[in-house]
């Protein structure tokens, strides 16, 4: 089954049990401004965030993505929520099944000067873009950590 851009589903949960969660997304500011990640095969931008490795706690993989992707290494990070994602993810990426991520805010003191990962740039900035690179998902994101009185 074909799913339409439109049809894609997040979800919002207080908790959900730890081996569920396959992935951290770190909205993130400095300095009151927003980060956002351009990654190197992408025109769009970003929130930090990745997949979890093995051995890896959710926390864990927030910050080494947060670090990898922003080149952050003085900072303050704390869980949003849990949420999920079913559908069409972006132009080629299908999910079939409800995965699960945990959300985070993190507040950067200070960056590295240069980035080690698929990142191209950071963007620090007053404007959230309007060029996403999950148009769907990550606006919901900041939405939810805004109500929740993150951001």
């Amino acid at each position: 089954m074909l799913i339409k851009m439109s049809e894609v589903q997040v979800k919002f949960y207080e908790q959900i049990d730890d081996e569920k969660l396959k992935f951290a997304v770190i909205i993130s500011k400095t300095g009151g401004k927003w980060v956002l990640c351009k990654h190197k095969e992408r025109n769009t931008y970003e929130v930090p965030g990745g997949h979890r490795e093995p051995g890896e706690t959710i926390l864990q993989t927030a910050k080494r993505e947060l670090q990898e992707e922003t080149g952050a290494i003085d900072f303050d990070i704390a869980p949003v929520c849990v949420y999920s994602v079913i559908g069409k993810t972006r132009v080629n990426e299908n999910i079939d099944e409800e995965s699960f991520g945990m959300l985070y805010f993190a507040n950067i003191r200070t960056f590295e000067q240069e980035l080690h990962s698929e990142i191209e740039k950071i963007i620090i900035t007053d404007q959230l873009p309007k060029e996403w690179t999950y148009p769907l998902i990550q606006p919901k994101l900041m939405e939810k950590a805004t109500e929740l009185g993150f951001c």
